[in-house]
């Protein structure tokens, strides 16, 4: 439940709707520069959106699901990247909360932190005394250049007792180096770059265990007594990211809408394109896609808020189910997009037109590992086929 001290979920939609005029204005910068401006950080901390994910005993709201859905969704009108990089820090600054008290109190001394990372274990920790040493590279880091901790996942050397359990480590950005890489067609500003680990001492009471991570294990005593750290780590997660596909989603209706009126569809013997049948099946289509996706989410919201307040465990059935919901939304919302930007015409491709630009972030966001459709639906198939999953990522 949300601190009864913190802003209401109306409250935070309007925090983030007050961004929406701001992010648009800097959309080409953020594009042409591959990461967010000054600007639109300080903006961010401003509105207080960054207390969402922070625990109550540091100053933090612990929002519920249902409010990261809609404040990220409102997040996503203004830009994808901004969005992309909100949704990182919730999922991430929620996880971080499962770390011991010890490590949480260095954390959490910055109201305003930005926590970044990815779970793969890319890299290597090696066994010293009082903690480990780290070494590695971790590619697709969004939101770390603007960031100060990060978590990163390493496999241990010394583990010969049987398949490796891989650590989770929380480190300063600043003993990490950056690898400028991110060059892409999609969510260009959310600097997902590399970063790479060098010989990095990590105190043993900034990692905790793959199990302990996936488990629902959580070291910090202050939030075990919490219903909503008791839910799986990638229940939450999936949840916290969903919001973004679907501003993304609304925003390229709303941008396809407001192009409309007085455009002509050429070639045609139609004066004006909002007149064609053809356009309205096209926007028919998508709103209805944008719609079914938005009632699942929020659905799936109400599923995690309902089972949190009972503190009900998840079983393996409702974990694989969960994992769906983002892919499926994902599948839903990308349709939609696509839909809208075929119906918008050559004209679209223009920098300044936020359609194409919305088609390409929303492409690159569904082609997250944890977002993908198809696997998704596979594993969910599997499921209902009465097999193991055959995934350890639930």
């Amino acid at each position: 439940m949300p601190h009864p001290n913190a802003p209401s979920r109306d409250e935070l939609v309007d925090a983030a709707a007050k961004l929406v005029p701001l992010l648009r204005s800097r959309a080409l910068w953020i594009d042409e520069h591959r990461r967010l401006p000054d600007d639109v950080i300080e903006a961010i901390e401003d509105s207080g959106l960054l207390k969402m994910q922070v625990p109550a005993q540091y100053g933090g709201y612990e929002s519920d699901i249902r409010a990261y859905v809609d404040v990220l969704a409102e997040v996503a009108r203004g830009n994808s990247s901004v969005a992309f990089c909100l949704s990182v820090y919730a999922s991430l600054g929620w996880m971080t909360g499962l770390w011991p008290d010890e490590a949480l109190d260095e954390v959490y001394t910055d109201p305003q932190v930005r926590v970044s990372g990815t779970t793969a274990p890319t890299g290597t920790a090696r066994r010293v005394e009082g903690g480990y040493v780290l070494n590695g590279s971790w590619g697709f880091n969004s939101g770390v250049l603007h960031s100060q901790w990060k978590i990163n996942v390493a496999l241990p050397e010394d583990d010969r007792t049987g398949p490796p359990v891989p650590l989770f480590c929380l480190v300063p950005v600043a003993d990490l180096r950056i690898k400028d890489d991110w060059y892409t067609t999609g969510l260009r500003g959310s600097g997902s770059v590399t970063t790479v680990a060098e010989d990095v001492f990590v105190p043993e009471h900034r990692v905790i265990t793959g199990a302990d991570f996936y488990q629902s294990g959580g070291k910090s005593l202050a939030n075990a007594a919490k219903p909503a750290y008791g839910v799986p780590v990638l229940v939450t997660t999936n949840a916290i990211q969903i919001g973004q596909l679907l501003g993304a989603a609304r925003y390229a209706l709303s941008a396809f809408l407001e192009r409309l009126p007085g455009r002509p569809m050429t070639y045609t013997d139609y004066p004006s394109q909002r007149e064609a049948p053809l356009t309205h099946l096209q926007v028919g289509e998508a709103a209805l896609l944008i719609e079914d996706a938005e009632n699942r989410a929020h659905r799936f919201a109400d599923t995690i808020a309902g089972k949190t307040e009972r503190n009900e465990p998840w079983s393996t059935d409702e974990r694989v189910a969960s994992r769906v919901q983002i892919g499926w939304i994902a599948q839903q919302c990308r349709k939609a997009v696509d839909i809208l930007a075929q119906a918008g015409g050559g004209s679209s491709i223009h920098q300044d037109v936020p359609l194409t630009r919305i088609q390409r972030d929303l492409h690159a966001a569904t082609l997250h590992a944890m977002i993908t459709p198809g696997v998704n639906v596979e594993l969910y198939g599997r499921s209902l086929c009465g097999l193991e999953p055959n995934s350890a990522y639930l």
